[in-house]
């Protein structure tokens, strides 16, 4: 599918990017990520984090198909219900590595964490209740953060994978870098950019702290998998 290309030489994608700075950093910096790239994990962290990511990747389907109703173009909406159906297939994909046999097994039925229940409650109420613009924006930092950190590590995934076709871990990040989901990526930055052409001031504003706040949602997100948050008075030591 071929986006609408915007006429606006300044993209403003890149003014969300620029704003959401820190939080990238933040990520960047992360132990977790830092050990996924390594191989060094462990392996208890990487299946929390498989098994938190398909309960959010279930939340984010509903706010991609919520922003598909609401697009303002068929061409916007078929991509936003595309999008919707890769990340099913993504949840499935957890789903194979979960069951494999390459991670510790667990009879425990997982519950969201506070991180994920936060983000996926967030995009969906702002896909449901803010304007498209707003919406666009707050569903970007997962596409977008993710290529970004695919991207970084692709280097010492390489490496891990020249010694371990079957890594775990590697192929994770081999499948983020790779081009065909960059192309996604570019496509939705451009949905973005047209949705802020159309935009008013102050939803041009709101779209930007959509996009800050989703961004700290993914570091919340990340860093959980390896410093999981508990709930208060939890009865089950899922997250322990």
């Amino acid at each position: 599918m071929t986006p609408v290309v915007s006429a606006d030489p300044v993209r403003f994608t890149d003014l969300l990017w620029d704003a959401s700075e820190n939080v990238r950093r933040a990520i960047d910096d992360l132990e977790f990520l830092r050990l996924l790239g390594a191989g060094t994990l462990p392996l208890d962290a990487f299946r929390r984090y498989l098994e938190q990511d398909s309960l959010y990747l279930s939340g984010y389907v509903k706010s991609l198909s919520l922003l598909a109703a609401r697009a303002p173009t068929p061409i916007a909406g078929a991509f936003w219900a595309s999008a919707a159906a890769s990340a099913m297939d993504e949840a499935s994909s957890h789903e194979a590595m979960l069951t494999g046999g390459s991670l510790p097994s667990s009879t425990a039925t997982p519950e969201p964490s506070p991180a994920c229940l936060g983000y996926t409650s967030y995009l969906t109420a702002t896909a449901a209740t803010e304007p498209y613009p707003v919406a666009a924006a707050a569903v970007l930092p997962c596409f977008w953060i993710y290529a970004d950190v695919g991207r970084s590590l692709a280097e010492a995934a390489k490496t891990v994978l020249d010694h371990d076709p079957d890594h775990p871990y590697a192929r994770w990040v081999a499948a983020y870098d790779a081009p065909e989901f960059h192309a996604i990526v570019d496509a939705a930055k451009t949905f973005v950019d047209d949705a802020a052409a159309a935009a008013t001031l102050d939803q041009r504003e709101q779209m930007i702290d959509a996009f800050v706040v989703a961004s700290r949602y993914e570091l919340m997100f990340w860093d959980s998998a390896l410093h999981p948050t508990p709930w208060p008075l939890a009865e089950s030591a899922v997250y322990a």
